[in-house]
């Protein structure tokens, strides 16, 4: 494949070819089937959260013991997640009551298009603005997206080849896997009119990130911390993982759909491997429960009480919706998807109207280590959710969906 190639086609050319040759199982349909009933859920738990948070002038993240809804400032790292999130409402039924409504949220984070003071901008604008751009093509949207890229880039560290993800004194340079997912930001500037250095770094990143921070069993380290002058790895942390030899679940995902991502990006055949040796791992770990929902690290003693994470799996399997299109074990990845989708789709997972906030999902972990948002809902698994929903919903229909930054 050649590494010019843009995004568009080989998104185009893969999706085609996808729906050409596998062979649908018999458990497709039920969840073709089911997505309509899911989204009007959604959009009903939407329009309850949007009432309890009629006058905050903030961004919904989880909830609070009391069962309302936490909002943050733009500058958290989630705050592009429910932006995005109206966005897909919106592409799903196509109704400007949502149109509206993602605009509103999305412009709420104008305000952080030069953001400088971590590696979250490719979450927090990229998938409000990206997706604002994909489904409402403006210049405004796109001014913003390059602003922000540039912002991003100025954490590229050239003697590391690296991004700098975090200004923490407990470290020198960190890098954490997470960091994976901003660099579409960097490559969709880069084809779109930015600095060709953008493409660079991202490369760069993602070839030092796949040389360091993986364990010969195909998963993935945490963070990272480097001398920036020398190179050489100070120490690796497990950081929001139980331990440092474990694997940490909603970091597996964020390597899984990152080096996909990557692939479609570049078609280095490199990432492509890469992405196919964390799908496996996940797929096969002995401690994956049978709903396919995982624990929120691989590496814990399986048990009744023990927290799930709904937000790995949402990403898990919205990666491995587009890894299916790239990858010629295609139908495997597919169908493993599926299966987790079904699971999200009902209860435990698919909160009861009117309740858990308004938030979609349950039973997500964000940092269990320091006692931070263990079993809540969380904006980013309902995100991804949907992604993953409307990515299946495109694949099994045969429609062209596009990716980040993509207009028709």
């Amino acid at each position: 494949m050649n590494p010019t190639t843009s995004a568009s086609t080989l998104w185009k050319i893969t999706a085609f070819a996808a729906s050409a040759i596998l062979a649908l199982p018999a458990h497709s349909d039920e969840l073709l089937d089911r997505i309509p009933e899911v989204f009007e859920r959604a959009a009903g738990q939407y329009d309850h959260m949007l009432s309890m948070v009629e006058s905050d002038t903030k961004i919904p993240r989880t909830i609070k013991e009391d069962g309302s809804v936490l909002t943050v400032g733009p500058k958290d790292w989630t705050s592009g997640f429910f932006p995005g999130s109206l966005w897909f409402l919106h592409e799903y039924d196509g109704s400007e009551k949502w149109k509206d409504k993602a605009l509103d949220y999305t412009r709420r984070l104008e305000v952080i298009r030069h953001f400088k003071d971590n590696h979250d901008g490719g979450f927090m604008l990229g998938c409000s603005y990206g997706n604002a751009l994909r489904l409402a093509p403006s210049d405004e949207f796109r001014e913003v997206l390059q602003d922000a890229a540039t912002a991003l880039g100025t954490r590229y560290v050239p003697s590391l080849g690296m991004i700098r993800s975090w200004d923490n004194p407990l470290f020198i340079c960190p890098v954490i896997i997470d960091n994976m997912m901003n660099l579409e930001l960097l490559t969709w500037a880069a084809k779109n009119g930015g600095d060709q250095k953008l493409q660079e770094i991202a490369v760069s990143h993602a070839d030092k990130t796949l040389a360091n921070h993986f364990r010969p069993d195909g998963s993935a380290y945490h963070v990272v911390d480097y001398d920036p002058e020398t190179g050489w790895i100070r120490a690796i942390y497990g950081w929001q993982g139980a331990d440092v030899q474990t694997p940490w679940a909603r970091g597996q995902a964020w390597a899984l759909y990152g080096f996909t991502m990557m692939f479609r990006e570049t078609g280095k055949q490199e990432y492509l491997k890469c992405a196919e040796n964390v799908a496996q791992f996940l797929m096969n770990h002995p401690n994956l429960p049978e709903d396919l929902v995982p624990y929120w690290d691989f590496g814990v003693e399986p048990g009744a009480d023990v927290p799930r994470d709904a937000s790995a799996a949402a990403i898990m399997a919205s990666a491995l919706l587009e890894l299916s299109t790239l990858s010629d074990e295609g139908a495997a990845y597919r169908d493993f998807a599926a299966k987790q989708l079904l699971s999200l789709s009902k209860a435990p997972y698919l909160a009861e109207p009117k309740t858990n906030g308004g938030f979609i999902l349950t039973q997500s972990t964000g940092h269990l280590p320091k006692g931070s948002e263990i079993d809540v809902p969380l904006v980013y698994a309902d995100y991804y959710y949907l992604e993953a929903l409307l990515r299946y919903r495109a694949l099994l229909n045969n429609e062209t969906r596009l990716s980040f930054g993509e207009v028709k």
